[in-house]
């Protein structure tokens, strides 16, 4: 058996249009030593043939799974069930990657690593982020992350496989939203130091169709996975870090959430009432942080329709 550095975990579900430059993508490596583990979700398109067929002229190690249709989770936790990797790395199948991503990210020595990414919405392209260290402790990266001081995505780290297995560390199937989030999140307690690099390698591709884009209110569940990460970091006697959680990335997953849901037309008696039901208002006055975004949540509390006016007439700097 091969002995691979790297092995790179893509879940395809009705892909047809966008696997083939993804496969592209991954297939012209600079990087030789991994394998690539394709796991079609019960695509009912023509993606498995595509897969297939661009596989099978290429030269690098592979294995197709096909599995009856059971959620990205899913897919992605049987892909790391079958990783032989010294690392992981995850790739969805409508996004791409450079040459050197896999060579940007491995180094053999911390348990993480991370690169850029530029995320595509049509013509628009965001701008990357840039971070003044090179090396940073996962736990300074975990406290950036639920203050949301960085803006992050699971598939920008390359995980230590042995902590990943070792600590049963799995995506939740029953989620749709923050899955991915819980997923990292748990998996960087576990590690020191995560190697950061300022290359951007990863180009995200939003579609209008996506189950960010469509899954409505569900987008709140984000809350119940934080509280239960909350959970999680005590179990391990990590107060401070579920801490944070209740008074900063809570609140500002509910207050996102919510102006999300404004941008998008949505009702504002509608918002409100989803929002009272979870009781999320309660939960959004437990934040703990800079005086300007917390004047933000009194001015809601205290009066959620005069915030709503005030922020349909200035969207630009309430929000």
């Amino acid at each position: 058996m091969d002995n691979f550095k790297v092995s790179v975990i893509v879940p395809v579900y009705n892909s047809c249009e966008y696997i083939g430059s993804t496969l592209d993508s991954i297939i012209n490596q600079d990087f030789s030593s991994f394998e690539l583990i394709v796991i079609d979700d019960g695509s009912t398109d023509n993606s498995l043939e595509i897969i297939k067929e661009k596989l099978s002229k290429s030269t690098i190690s592979y294995e197709i799974i096909h599995q009856e249709n059971a959620g990205v989770s899913h897919a992605r936790n049987v892909g790391i069930e079958k990783a032989t990797g010294e690392y992981l790395v995850f790739v969805d199948s409508d996004d791409y990657i450079t040459g050197n991503h896999l060579s940007e990210l491995y180094n053999g020595e911390t348990e993480f690593s991370l690169i850029q990414f530029i995320k595509k919405d049509g013509d628009k392209m965001s701008t990357p982020d840039h971070y003044s260290k090179r090396l940073m402790s996962c736990d300074e990266f975990i406290r950036k992350e639920l203050k949301m001081e960085i803006y992050f995505n699971f598939w920008q780290l390359m995980y230590k496989t042995s902590i990943i297995k070792d600590n049963n560390i799995r995506f939740n199937p029953d989620v749709i939203y923050g899955e991915d989030t819980e997923f990292a999140l748990k998996a960087l307690v576990y590690g020191k130091e995560i190697a950061v690099s300022n290359e951007v390698t990863y180009y995200y591709i939003q579609h209008s169709d996506s189950a960010i884009k469509t899954s409505e209110y569900r987008r709140f569940e984000v809350v119940e996975i934080f509280e239960k990460m909350a959970e999680f970091y005590r179990s391990l006697g990590k107060d401070d870090l579920a801490n944070l959680i209740i008074t900063s990335r809570i609140p500002k997953a509910i207050f996102g959430n919510m102006n999300f849901f404004f941008y998008n037309g949505y009702d504002f008696d509608e918002v409100l009432a989803k929002m009272k039901e979870l009781d999320l208002l309660t939960k959004l006055s437990k934040f703990e942080g800079d005086s300007k975004f917390k004047n933000k949540i009194r001015l809601f509390l205290l009066n959620p329709k005069l915030y709503y006016k005030m922020w349909k007439k200035f969207k630009n700097s309430i929000d």
